[in-house]
């Protein structure tokens, strides 16, 4: 029985959804990874129909939602903003009213988290953040799934982050400070985390027995850590500041030297995809350390959770 709670939920920030909430998704996504492994039924969401906006490219978030909502028996309508009246001038709020008449819920992959907290404003149906140039909310519900499976939770357990405090690092580091790790972040000077984002996050961590340091040596986040997580040193939109980028995170990969300092049980953690070479070297993350596939797959039982939980 799906609790019913948390039904018309906004998933936004990370850090809109309290420690005991997240845990009811984790808790639930374990149940529907279990039930899949078993090919066993679950039509949590049969007769509802879940939009998909793609203003930015995807692998992993559109086939996990495409997939995970067939799974839940629901019908998955992809959509972008090129297809939409957004492209000839309707305002984000008619946007939001007339979708809200016609899909349970929306998933929305875009650029800007104004706009789509604005969206949110305006909609009466559940919205997902399925990425902004600020949050990546769904990754870090699989993250912490995937750090749950291999150590039991996450309260205790060391997230060494390595490289640009980006949107992943932002809410991989709400989530670590909700659920009680002991997250920190290496990251080259100007390129740290959300000031805001840290400041939060150390309230959230000292309320649940946890901590957030920024450091600039990886050497010394990695010392220690249970868990080594990486990303691209150069997302979406940035191709242009390429090269400064490289220069400026000399020294951030995580390679078999890195990985070397860390505790006996670490692992290696990638949202994905991954430039071998600059932030993760292929040997390490196709190496026996590795939980980036686990974490990849998590992607589909932990959104699976999610709609489950908040789609009327």
């Amino acid at each position: 029985m799906v609790p019913g709670h948390l039904k018309g939920r906004d998933l936004l920030r990370i850090d809109d959804w309290s420690a005991a909430e997240l845990r009811t998704v984790l808790g639930l996504a374990a149940q529907l990874k279990a039930k899949q492994r078993a090919r066993a039924p679950h039509p949590l969401l049969a007769g509802r129909a879940i939009g998909l906006v793609f203003e930015k490219p995807s692998t992993r978030t559109r086939v996990s939602f495409a997939v995970g909502i067939a799974q839940l028996g629901a019908v998955a309508v992809p959509l972008s903003s090129g297809e939409l009246q957004l492209g000839r001038g309707e305002t984000i709020r008619d946007t939001g009213i007339v979708l809200s008449r016609y899909l349970d819920a929306l998933m929305v992959r875009t650029f800007s988290q104004a706009w789509l907290d604005e969206l949110a404003e305006h909609a009466s149906i559940p919205i997902v953040n399925g990425l902004t140039d600020e949050h990546h909310p769904c990754q870090a519900l699989a993250d912490a799934l995937t750090i749950t499976e291999r150590f039991g939770g996450l309260e205790g357990v060391r997230v060494a982050y390595i490289g640009d405090g980006n949107n992943v690092c932002h809410s991989l580091v709400a989530a670590c400070a909700l659920l009680g790790a002991d997250v920190v972040v290496a990251a080259p000077a100007g390129y740290e985390p959300d000031g805001e984002v840290v400041r939060t996050a150390r309230v959230a961590a000292a309320g649940a027995g946890g901590s957030v340091e920024l450091v600039g040596d990886p050497r010394e986040a990695a010392r220690g850590a249970d868990v080594l997580y990486t990303d691209v040193w150069t997302s979406m939109g940035q191709d242009d500041e390429r090269e400064r980028r490289l220069r400026a995170f000399a020294g951030f990969r995580i390679d078999e030297s890195l990985l070397a300092l860390a505790s006996e049980r670490a692992v290696v953690m990638h949202d994905l995809p991954a430039h071998y070479g600059e932030e993760v070297t292929e040997s390490v993350l196709h190496g026996p350390r590795s939980a980036a596939w686990d974490q990849a797959e998590n992607r589909l039982h932990a959104q699976k959770a999610l709609l489950a939980l908040i789609v009327p």
